[in-house]
């Protein structure tokens, strides 16, 4: 089973930009499909951007479409998450999760189907 840790959320104000990584551990990246989800106080968890294994096809919700951009650099057994534009309603913990598969080209945005997640990042924009 693959291990996951996200970093870099904090505090920013509304505009701003911030990057967070998820660095994968434990097992080959190269066979996980990545998907960054996230959840706000109260609410539910929900998904964000998702990315296949190859890399070449992404995902992403409505909300954080033009805004954000899901990447990943197998060699570093890390997955990123570019975030322009950020507006309050943003602010929530994000997690990343793994899925393995065997189709390089699938991207998945169900949260039942993912196999592995972090512990979560916590992202705060102000107004």
């Amino acid at each position: 089973q693959v291990q996951l840790v996200e970093s870099g959320g904090g505090l920013v104000q509304a505009g701003g930009s911030l990057r967070l990584s998820c660095a994968a551990s434990g097992r080959t990246f190269d066979n996980y499909a990545m998907a960054w989800f996230r959840q706000a106080p109260g609410k539910e968890r929900v998904f964000v951007a998702a990315i296949s294994w190859g890399g070449g096809d992404t995902l992403y919700a409505d909300s954080v479409k033009g805004r954000f951009t899901i990447s990943r650099a197998s060699a570093k057994n890390t997955m990123y998450l570019q975030m322009n534009s950020l507006k309050p309603e943003d602010t929530a913990v994000y997690y990343c999760a793994a899925k393995q598969t065997s189709y390089s080209g699938r991207v998945y945005r169900d949260s039942n189907r993912f196999d592995a997640w972090g512990k979560g990042t916590l992202v705060t924009v102000s107004s």
